[in-house]
């Protein structure tokens, strides 16, 4: 007589879902750990895991590194579209999106103010702003932040943050990096700081100009800093690339970077060159 195994039919049972609050946690760039959006928030929108900086907002970032009272200035100036440029959408369209998105009119803030009782010009780099694109408005609030730097014998420092020129304005966007390369000249003749503060990502014409002509060149921890990307460079040379090519710390290593700062160290850090170098 043979046995044979019964076949049994199994009934899945229905998994209990947990309903979490939409926008609970959040997915790290750098290591795909889950963070709670709370503790994140609190560790000023660094990763508690791997230390990966996410990018931070203009307001914050200032808020973060300068004293209280401090002021924008030239913040009417608004960019225009004087080539009529249309790709999948009017240029115009997307200016508009991005004022209604970020509520700036362009993709750089400048202020003065002070840091740690030093006194300071400072701009910021809005990535939400079309990728922090450098266009003919930027280039304009660059120089006249020199002037300003050059006037009152102030330093510059720069918070970089940059997808590169802005290929709705042409031949101007990359004029720019002309333009923001030779003021940043005026202040080195003139003997005056320059601080240069490489964020997550800085990539482009940005990197190209006035990004890296730097006195003193700070990066966030693990920021992607290039021209051209990794996967553009690969597809080129037909290459693999070595591990964290372009990263702060690849750059730090090979000279380009005077030193990595964390987020929490940035403005102590700061006071502290701002000082010596007076």
């Amino acid at each position: 007589m043979l046995f044979r195994k019964p076949k049994y039919a199994t009934i899945p049972l229905p998994k209990k879902k947990i309903q979490a609050p939409e926008g609970l946690w959040i997915k790290c760039e750098g290591c795909d750990e889950l963070i709670y959006k709370k503790d994140w928030q609190a560790n000023q929108m660094v990763c508690p895991e791997c230390n990966f900086h996410f990018r931070l907002g203009v307001k914050e970032r200032l808020q973060l590194i300068m004293d209280e009272g401090f002021e924008e200035f030239n913040q009417g100036i608004k960019p225009i579209d004087f080539l009529g440029f249309v790709d999948s959408k009017p240029y115009v369209q997307r200016l508009d999106d991005a004022q209604q998105k970020t509520g700036f009119l362009d993709a750089i803030v400048t202020v003065k103010g002070s840091i740690h009782g030093c006194r300071v010009v400072a701009g910021a780099l809005c990535f939400d702003f079309m990728g922090g694109s450098m266009g003919s408005v930027m280039g304009e609030k660059i120089a006249l932040a020199v002037n300003m730097c050059l006037e009152g014998k102030v330093p510059l420092v720069m918070f970089c943050a940059s997808g590169g020129a802005r290929m709705q304005e042409g031949t101007m966007s990359l004029m720019q990096m002309a333009k923001t390369s030779a003021s940043i000249a005026r202040l080195s003749e003139a003997g005056i700081p320059y601080i240069s503060v490489l964020t997550h990502p800085t990539t482009g014409g940005v990197t190209a100009s006035f990004a890296t002509l730097g006195d003193i060149i700070i990066a966030e921890p693990k920021a992607l800093i290039c021209f051209a990307g990794p996967r553009v460079i690969e597809q080129t040379i037909g290459q693999k690339l070595p591990e964290g090519f372009q990263r702060s710390e690849f750059l730090l290593e090979h000279g380009l970077l005077d030193m990595i700062v964390v987020r929490k160290e940035m403005k102590a850090t700061l006071a502290r060159v701002l000082k010596m170098l007076e």
